[in-house]
C-alpha cells in the first residue's frame, strides 16, 4: 500500500489490522484556501491540505466495555499499525466506559464511500476576489480602509466500523470577516458572512454597509451602564443561542445542574420559554446550511459518544412555538434520563414568524441601542445560564427611528434563556456568521431580536 493511499483504503486497512472486539475508524481529509487583506491591499493567500486519522478501539471485559481513542495527522501506510495498536493499548488500560453501547450497525453504505475526497482551491474565490478588489478602490476613494480575511475549507470524512458502517460526508465551510476603519483608526465597523462557496457573498454590499456605520460613528455619545431597549442583530442572537444549545445536555438537566433543570427534579421540557412563536431547530438538510446527517464523534464527553458513530442525526426541534421540546442526548444519556435519543447537529436555525428586516425594526424604535456583535462571551452561572461578554465594533443610539450616533461599548450580563422570555419582537430569519463562535460553529440562521431591557452592566473602555 502506497503512502498516499485513498482515504477509504486507509479506513479499510485500519479495520483489518484491528484485533479489538470493536473498532471505529474516522479519516478526515482537509483542504483549505484563504485570502487576507489590510489597508485596502491583498496581503496573503494560500492553499493547504492534510489528513487526520482517528482510531477508536473497544475491548469487552467482565465489568463492561472499554474504549481507547488515538488521533494522528499526516498518517501514511507505515503509521497505520502502530496507530491501531496504540488505540487498543489505550482501551485495555482504561476502565469500563460509562457510555458503552453496541456499535451502530445496519446503516446503508454511502454510495460515494470509495470516491476521492472533495477538495477546495483558490478557484473558489474566482468571482469574489475581483469584486473585493473593486471594493478596495471604492473604500480608498471614500476615505476608509478595509481589513479582513476569507477562508474556505472542505473536509471529506470517511467513517468505517467493524460492524459494517461505511459512511462519507463532504463539508464545505466558508467564512468572511470584514472590518472598515477610518484612516485615524478612531472608528471601526465589522461585518461577517458564512457561505458554502462564496457565490452568495457580495463585497460591494458589505462595504456599503460598513461605510454607513462609519458615518454613524462620526457623532460620539457617552451613555452610562443600565438597561436599554436593544436590537440584537442575527449574529449576536446566534452567539447567544449557540451557547444555549451547547448547554442543553439532557443528562445534566435531569441531574439538576443546568438552567433546563426543573426545581424538585426532572427537566423543563414542555415549559414555555418565550411568548414569541419561536422555534429553535437543527436540520442536516437545511438548504444552504447542510451538515453531517450522522454522528461523527472523535471522542466521548458531554453530549457525544464514540459508540454513537454512524447514528442518524434527524431534524430536531429543540424549542417549538416557544416551548422547550428536546434536550441533547446520546444513546447512553437517553437511557439514563428517560429522554428520547436526540444527537446534536452542526447547524442551528430560529424561525419566529417575523418578516421585518433589521432596518425596519430600527425605523420603528423610539429610543434604544443597535448592536453590531458580541465577543469574549463567558459563562457566569450554569444554573441560570447567565453569560457575560462585551459589545464590539459599534453600538449605536437609535432615536425616533433613526441612528443618531455611536455610543461607548458595554459589558453585558444576560442569560439567553431569560432573553427569550423577555424578547418582544423577532425579525426576519437570515443566514448569519456568529462573531464569537465562528471558529467552531458557522451554520446558523437567526432573526434580529428586540429586547426591552437588555442589561448593559458596565461601561467598557478601550474596546
Amino acid at each position: 500500500m502506497s503512502p498516499v493511499s485513498k482515504p477509504h483504503e486507509i479506513v479499510e486497512r485500519a479495520l483489518e489490522l484491528s484485533t479489538a472486539d470493536g473498532c471505529v475508524v474516522i479519516a478526515d481529509e482537509h483542504s483549505s484556501a484563504n485570502l487576507r487583506w489590510a489597508g485596502n491591499t491583498l496581503t496573503t493567500n494560500g492553499v493547504t491540505r492534510g489528513r487526520t486519522l482517528t482510531v477508536i478501539a473497544t475491548v469487552d471485559g467482565t465489568q463492561g466495555t472499554a474504549s481507547g481513542v488515538v488521533s494522528r495527522s499526516a498518517v501514511t501506510a507505515a503509521d497505520l499499525e502502530p496507530l491501531v495498536r496504540a488505540a487498543e493499548a489505550a482501551a485495555r488500560a482504561a476502565g469500563p466506559a460509562e457510555d458503552a453501547q453496541p456499535l451502530v450497525s445496519g446503516v446503508p453504505v454511502s454510495g460515494d464511500f470509495t470516491d476521492a475526497p472533495a477538495e477546495t482551491s483558490s478557484a473558489v474565490f474566482a468571482d469574489f476576489a475581483p469584486a473585493l478588489g473593486e471594493s478596495f478602490a471604492r473604500a480608498r476613494a471614500g476615505g476608509r480602509e478595509l481589513y479582513g480575511f476569507a477562508s474556505h475549507e472542505l473536509t471529506s470524512t470517511y467513517l468505517g466500523t467493524s460492524t459494517g458502517v461505511r459512511l462519507r460526508h463532504d463539508q464545505p465551510n466558508g467564512t468572511l470577516e470584514l472590518n472598515a476603519k477610518s484612516p485615524d483608526r478612531s472608528r471601526s465597523a465589522w461585518t461577517g458572512r458564512s457561505t458554502r462557496d462564496f457565490t452568495d457573498v457580495d463585497p460591494a454590499a458589505l462595504d456599503a454597509e460598513l461605510a454607513t456605520r462609519l458615518g454613524w460613528a462620526r457623532r460620539r455619545i457617552e451613555l452610562p451602564a443600565g438597561r436599554y431597549e436593544t436590537l440584537l442583530p442575527p449574529t449576536a442572537v446566534a452567539d447567544l443561542l449557540i451557547y444555549q444549545l451547547w448547554s442543553s445536555s439532557g443528562r445534566d438537566a435531569v441531574e439538576g445542574r443546568t438552567v433546563f433543570s426543573k426545581p424538585g427534579g426532572g427537566t423543563r421540557i414542555g415549559e414555555r420559554l418565550s411568548e414569541l412563536p419561536l422555534t429553535l431547530r437543527s436540520d442536516p438538510d437545511e438548504p444552504g446550511l447542510e451538515c453531517a446527517p450522522f454522528v461523527i464523534a472523535h471522542s466521548s464527553g458531554g453530549d457525544a459518544s464514540v459508540f454513537d458513530n454512524g447514528l442518524a442525526v434527524p431534524a430536531t426541534e429543540w424549542v417549538r412555538d416557544g416551548a422547550l421540546e428536546r434536550l441533547i442526548t446520546t444513546r447512553h444519556s437517553a437511557g439514563l434520563s428517560g429522554l428520547p435519543v436526540s444527537p446534536a447537529a452542526d447547524n442551528l436555525i430560529v424561525d419566529a414568524g417575523g418578516e421585518r428586516s433589521l432596518e425596519e425594526m430600527v425605523a420603528s424604535t423610539g429610543r434604544g441601542l443597535l448592536l453590531t456583535c458580541l465577543w469574549y462571551i463567558r459563562e457566569v452561572d450554569p444554573a441560570t445560564l447567565l453569560l457575560t461578554g462585551l459589545t464590539r465594533d459599534g453600538v449605536y443610539l437609535v432615536e425616533n427611528g433613526e441612528v443618531t450616533g455611536e455610543v461607548n461599548n458595554f459589558r453585558f450580563n444576560e442569560s439567553p434563556v431569560d432573553l427569550l422570555s423577555r424578547a418582544q419582537e423577532a425579525g426576519r430569519t437570515e443566514k448569519t456568521l456568529p462573531r464569537e463562535w465562528g471558529d467552531w460553529f458557522t451554520r446558523a440562521a437567526m432573526p434580529a431580536l428586540r429586547v426591552p431591557d437588555f442589561n448593559m452592566s458596565s461601561v467598557s473602555r478601550g474596546v
